[in-house]
């Protein structure tokens, strides 16, 4: 009688520190993009901290930062007291994941593939390390059908438009990005060309890249637009008016968040880039 009293509640303790059926109960995100993925499985209600680069849904820019730039401290996760902390693969330091592992916190990272395929495995992939299969493989077929009927409906010139993506914080931080990124792959899939094929990545903004790589559009996140001063003073920026974009004033401007996380709303992203494009 005893020992199977110790075993109820046992049972019962688990439940309460892990969730039912193993589904944690304090996750800390620690990337936009499995933050979305997150609350599209319905369990944004547990999340009880973020990166900085969450952003979305609007809730999410309201709960507490495990710090203020994008390197996280083991000391600003342990403060939330999770029992399932997610981030990208390579994110986190080596000993912060071998510190997590020793306190017994669960800590599973994902690595994105910056493609339609990519998008619909990373919901399954989050899906299961929250245990919740099920509702992932319902939101991944949801995703997958959404996917197809965007890149359907997309328009594909015979002569892509070649973008050129500035990343900014004001003007003395700007960088662009080149191949293998989420910005390159965003905007192949939405019908335009990388004006950067020299390199991958992202590397410093110069005058002499711009000029070189005359791209027809230049494309911006909101906020990195706004760090500029706006379109009218991207325009007046050295060696911009000798491009094609500058002589047709053709800056594109674009929500962050949403171009980049390769989740959810991909279809939305490559749809929305897709049209400023080709207009």
């Amino acid at each position: 009688m005893k020992t199977a009293l110790y075993f109820l509640v046992l049972w019962a303790a688990l439940l309460i520190t892990h969730g039912t059926y193993g589904q944690p109960r304090r996750i800390v995100s620690l990337s936009g993009a499995l933050s979305e993925t997150i609350d599209a499985l319905g369990l944004g209600d547990r999340l009880v901290a973020v990166d900085v680069t969450s952003e979305y849904p609007a809730y999410v820019k309201k709960l507490p930062r495990v710090s203020e730039d994008r390197t996280v401290p083991l000391e600003g996760l342990l403060a939330f007291r999770p029992d399932l902390v997610l981030a990208p693969t390579g994110d986190l330091a080596p000993d912060v994941e071998r510190r997590l592992k020793q306190l017994g916190i669960k800590l599973v990272t994902l690595r994105q593939e910056y493609s339609p395929n990519g998008a619909v495995r990373f919901v399954r992939d989050v899906a299961g390390a929250l245990g919740v299969p099920e509702k992932g493989d319902a939101l991944a077929r949801e995703l997958k059908q959404d996917l197809e009927s965007a890149l359907q409906k997309r328009k594909i010139p015979q002569k892509r438009t070649k973008v050129l993506f500035i990343y900014a914080q004001g003007v003395g931080l700007m960088s662009v990005a080149g191949k293998g990124s989420s910005i390159d792959a965003i905007i192949e899939l939405a019908g335009g060309r990388n004006a950067i094929q020299e390199f991958s990545d992202f590397k410093p903004y110069s005058t002499e890249a711009l000029v070189k790589a005359n791209p027809d559009a230049i494309l911006l996140f909101d906020f990195g637009l706004s760090s500029l001063g706006g379109p009218a003073a991207v325009l007046r920026m050295p060696g911009i008016s000798l491009t094609t974009a500058g002589k047709s004033k053709r800056i594109i401007e674009m929500d962050g968040p949403l171009l980049v996380n390769f989740g959810t709303r991909l279809p939305q992203a490559l749809t929305a880039l897709n049209r400023a494009l080709c207009p």
